[in-house]
């Protein structure tokens, strides 16, 4: 198999560059002085670096970064010693993690990169730039303190200039060439840096991309496990290529940049397809386009995989197995309400079942299931395509979002008439939901007659398996935020303690040791009733590390809270009773476990930290 050098000589050759005399030339100028064959080419003239940095950028799929009008930071300038950069021509761009991204002029001096991986203790991501770039950017950037004082109030004088010229109508933004554009977004290097920045987002497990433009370059940020880290910045010069290239594959207006646009499109990563929706909106500098990642593999694991507890699962799976009635679930943007509602469509879609549904947007598209796509411009909202869907024969309806009244009354009604009604609402917890839709012009009786189940989602980080460490959390802290209660007394088996069920704590594990269960207060079972004070779980802090992006969390998990209506609660939503009337009925005769009930047992069995509980279920 030919080597790496072998292929970029081959190549060099037939691109008719260089001659065949010309590169056996430098092939012995590189032996006899010792110099790297790059240099040997430049320097002789006979190609120009431009054109072997593109040669290199395609066979070692590397992108290609111009130094010019990047942005430095300082701070991640200092990671690396000037000594250490002149000597390898090279220079920090950017920190994530354990991770530095670094600008080479040479990606094949492997011994550069080793040393660089040694001295930071870090991994080490490369760009390509060229070599006069590199050097001027270090000498622009390691520079003595006055002259980066001096740098700084130059800077500053010259933003205040643009800032008067902006106020007083002489700034003049750069007019975009659109042939140009077009032609630079399909150029190799901008093709593989859009594909890798779509291939890091779902090898870090991100959740949405977020392209944000600012004044002097284009920021990328990924959200993952909820939270949006910024990854890496993009000099300003490339932006109109890299939007070009997101506007090309998402089927988007490329010519058109003052309205917002949406789109979509797929890739195949490791195997599956996976959806992209695109969200494009104009801004100051530019527009900011949102990628959301929509796996649909995550549907398909079934409902007993996503991670409930068991008891909000059982009354959930009880739900859905009526023939008819509404099912509402609420929780803010992002707390995972579409996923469970796909997972619940997934396990009922059967050959003998009319499933459809009506979204905006429609973000997962299954097999089996009718979909309909709401657009306002041509007035097929909520309400008018509700209707048209009840012309349908369905057997099961699955509304996006209840907006208004309209729909609201549209989706009772289909649930007292033989559909299976499912749909989402803004509320902060189930109960909230019955308010809700009174408030809309639903009639208490027709609430109370329609629905079936009410449930509230969040979305809960996990801690990090890797670095997770246990912490001793006092019980006056517990008591205060309702952890523990004294006056509660929890029944556990002596075969769960042995069995390391119930955590073995030194003083209970003491009693057990010795107890009889015949005649130390346990019944014939073996069951004995302890305080809940008395049987503390382990406690864990996040501490951040390589797997988590030190972060302290990998993955998320959702915290449920269900309520079955029963007829009692029937009555009390006829006669207006207090939603606290109606909370506390299902807290006491329905065994209803909250938000922060499920929460709390998330942290007992050791997959979230008790701050992460108290922080995902504390209403705003």
């Amino acid at each position: 198999m030919p080597t790496l050098k072998e292929n970029i000589i081959k190549i060099l050759l037939e691109s008719k560059k260089i001659t065949k005399e010309q590169l056996e030339e430098a092939i012995g100028l590189q032996k006899q002085k010792g110099i790297p064959l790059k240099k040997i080419l430049v320097s002789q003239g006979f190609i120009s670096e431009e054109f072997l940095l593109s040669l290199l950028s395609s066979q070692l799929y590397i992108p290609i970064l111009h130094l010019s009008k990047y942005r430095f930071d300082s701070e991640i300038i200092k990671l690396i010693p000037e000594r250490i950069a002149r000597e390898y021509n090279l220079i920090p761009l950017s920190r994530m993690a354990d991770s530095i991204t670094v600008a080479v002029s040479d990606p094949l001096n492997i011994f550069a990169l080793d040393d660089l991986k040694v001295y930071t203790n870090c991994n080490i991501d490369i760009v390509l730039s060229v070599e006069g770039e590199i050097i001027n950017a270090i000498n622009e950037q390691y520079q003595l303190k006055t002259q980066q004082m001096q740098h700084f109030l130059d800077e500053e004088a010259e933003l205040k200039t643009d800032l008067i010229l902006q106020e007083t109508g002489l700034f003049k933004q750069e007019d975009i060439k659109l042939s140009a554009v077009l032609e630079e977004s399909g150029k190799a290097p901008t093709v593989k840096l859009v594909d890798f920045m779509l291939a890091e987002a779902l090898k870090k497990r991100a959740s949405d991309i977020h392209l944000e433009p600012e004044f002097a370059c284009l920021r990328i940020r990924y959200r993952i496990d909820g939270a949006l880290q910024e990854v890496f910045k993009i000099p300003k010069a490339n932006q109109n290529a890299v939007i070009a290239r997101i506007k090309i594959i998402s089927d988007l207006d490329i010519t058109e940049t003052r309205i917002p646009q949406d789109g979509r499109f797929k890739v195949r990563f490791e195997g599956k397809e996976i959806d992209f929706r695109v969200s494009a909106l104009p801004i100051s500098f530019g527009q900011k386009f949102v990628l959301r990642v929509l796996d649909k593999a995550n549907l398909s694991i079934g409902l007993d995989k996503i991670g409930f507890s068991e008891e909000p699962l059982r009354i959930l799976k009880e739900a859905i197995a009526k023939p008819f009635g509404m099912i509402l679930i609420t929780g803010p943007t992002g707390s995972g309400k579409s996923t469970t509602l796909y997972s619940v469509l997934n396990q009922l879609n059967t050959p003998d079942r009319n499933i459809v549904t009506i979204e905006d947007p429609v973000e997962y598209q299954l097999d089996g299931i009718t979909q309909v796509q709401v657009k306002p411009e041509i007035n097929l909202s909520f309400a008018s395509g509700l209707r048209s869907i009840l012309r349908q024969n369905p057997d099961v309806i699955m509304i996006g979002e209840i907006r208004d009244s309209e729909t609201a009354d549209i989706a009772t009604k289909s649930a007292l008439t033989g559909q299976l009604v499912f749909s989402t609402l803004h509320t902060n917890d189930a109960i909230s939901s019955i308010t809700r839709l009174i408030d809309m012009g639903i009639e208490p009786f027709l609430v109370a007659s329609s629905v079936i189940m009410l449930c509230a989602q969040r979305l809960c980080r996990k801690i990090c398996p890797k670095c997770k460490k246990p912490v001793e959390i006092p019980q006056s802290t517990l008591k205060k935020i309702g952890f523990i209660d004294e006056a509660k007394f929890v029944t556990v088996q002596r075969s769960e303690v042995n069995q390391g069920v119930i955590p073995a704590q030194t003083g209970i594990q003491r009693e057990y040791d010795r107890m009889d269960a015949r005649f130390h207060g346990h019944d014939k079972n073996g069951r004995r009733e302890l305080p809940e004070a008395e049987l503390l779980p382990k406690f864990y802090i996040a501490q951040g590390c390589k797997y988590c992006n030190n972060t302290g969390f990998y993955g998320r998990i959702a915290i449920l809270e269900t309520v079955l209506i029963d007829d009692k609660i029937r009555e009390m939503i006829i006669e207006k009773s207090s939603l606290d009337e109606i909370r506390k009925y299902a807290s006491l005769e329905c065994n209803m476990k909250t938000l922060r009930d499920d929460a709390y047992l998330k942290v007992k069995e050791g997959l979230t930290t008790l701050e992460e509980a108290v922080r995902i279920t504390t209403e705003e």
